[in-house]
């Protein structure tokens, strides 16, 4: 028994070892490249397969954008006050919303 729990933890801990630093480094290689500012705490958003629906409870409207795992580009779009929008989901093939980040001026549709 002792060594099937000794084998059992080091294979966790290899698995863990392998797993780690690819995360982290997913982590700094989206940082690194998105120069996107962040949203304001007052817009939301909730992900789904099929659409992703970004809420604006900010007393000011705020063009953003849904930012996707796989770089997936969509037209930035202006949610007013108390206003939703609706952007496609993530899908079934994988993909993920890795959040919401606003647009410039210069690039909202």
């Amino acid at each position: 028994m002792r060594r099937f729990v000794r084998s059992t933890v080091m294979a966790t801990a290899v698995v863990l070892a392998v797993a780690v630093p690819g995360t982290s480094a997913h982590a700094e290689s989206k940082e690194g490249t998105d120069s996107s500012l962040a949203v304001p705490a007052c817009v939301t958003y909730s992900a789904g397969w099929r659409y992703t629906f970004v809420i604006n409870d900010c007393s000011a409207a705020h063009t953003v954008k849904v930012v996707y795992g796989d770089g997936t580009d969509v037209p930035c779009q202006e949610v007013s006050p108390g206003a939703w929008f609706t952007f496609p989901g993530y899908g079934t093939a994988g993909n993920t919303v890795e959040g919401v980040v606003l647009c410039d001026s210069a690039g909202s549709a």
